[in-house]
């Protein structure tokens, strides 16, 4: 199968990337969703096939942020960067997976390109963003939901996710989900790297003196861990091992609600982050430094 033949034709852009009035555009954007960057992870790594990809090809053990960054390259580009920004990143992620291969822990060999790992990358971008809203931010109604889930699939489209790939209509896509959650998601030596990593992450900006950093650090894994675990369900939480007693769960909760309460006074960049990263990374992004590869080979399952 070559790049091409799975990738929208540039006459196909314009109506692919989502709209002001979409809800892709509107909830994507808001900045309390950084809360969830370590949920989608997680769930993306204990897929056999993407946790193989990202413990062999990534650089996000030795580079957390910077892959965080080339993450929101992807994201805000294609949602907020207009139709030919949008295409061309989808040509890029597209090509970047194109040599991601090896053995699994399994023996199994593995390819980036298998259609189900591909898609169930995008989907935990989704529910990274529907479930964050219901848990971190503003709920979005059943009907939003479903419009938001057309959008999602016609972004996907930009990166080669075929329609066949993942269910059609929103009310599928929890069954979809449990069952990916309950039946393929395995315990992995990367899932505990990423949690590892989390764990102690490096200083996320070089302009943060290290004694400020030194202070912040454990408060920050600490929220991140809370919100990354407490976002899964129960009986993944059980199969990968990770260990959730009754305080992390109040503590998940207290976060919950206030990143909740804070929805009046989420304005300006908190709730338009997406447009306002896309015009300060305009040129960059135009460059094409989104979703290059480093030597290591950078996988998007990291992202």
């Amino acid at each position: 199968m070559t790049v091409s033949s799975v990738l929208p034709e540039p006459g196909e852009f314009a109506s692919l990337v989502p709209t002001p009035e979409s809800p892709v555009w509107q909830y994507a954007s808001d900045a309390r969703l950084f809360q969830t960057s370590g949920y989608a992870l997680l769930l993306q790594v204990a897929h056999p096939t993407v946790g193989a990809g990202v413990g062999e090809h990534s650089t996000f053990q030795t580079d957390p942020w910077g892959r965080l960054h080339r993450t929101l390259d992807y994201v805000n580009g294609s949602i907020y960067g207009g139709p030919k920004l949008a295409g061309e990143i989808g040509r890029r992620v597209r090509e970047m997976h194109r040599d991601i291969k090896g053995i699994r822990p399994d023996g199994k060999r593995y390819h980036a390109m298998e259609p189900d790992a591909y898609a169930w990358v995008h989907a935990t971008l989704a529910s990274a963003i529907v479930d964050g809203h219901a848990r971190l931010g503003r709920k979005m109604s059943d009907q939003t939901a479903a419009t938001f889930w057309r959008d999602w699939m016609k972004v996907g489209r930009l990166i080669g996710v075929r329609d066949r790939d993942l269910p059609e209509e929103w009310g599928d896509f929890r069954p979809y989900f449990e069952q990916v959650t309950s039946t393929e998601l395995v315990n992995n030596p990367t899932v505990h790297m990423v949690l590892d990593t989390l764990r102690e992450p490096a200083r996320p900006l070089k302009q943060i003196p290290h004694p400020v950093w030194n202070v912040l650090r454990m408060p920050a894994a600490l929220h991140m861990r809370l919100c990354t675990v407490g976002m899964l369900a129960p009986d993944l939480r059980d199969r990968l091992g990770l260990s959730w007693s009754a305080g992390d769960e109040r503590g998940f909760r207290a976060i919950a609600a206030v990143s909740r309460a804070a929805t009046p006074v989420i304005r300006g960049p908190l709730r338009a982050f997406g447009p306002v990263y896309v015009k300060l990374r305009r040129k960059p992004l135009e460059r094409g430094d989104v979703a290059r590869r480093s030597p290591a080979r950078e996988t998007k399952a990291a992202a």
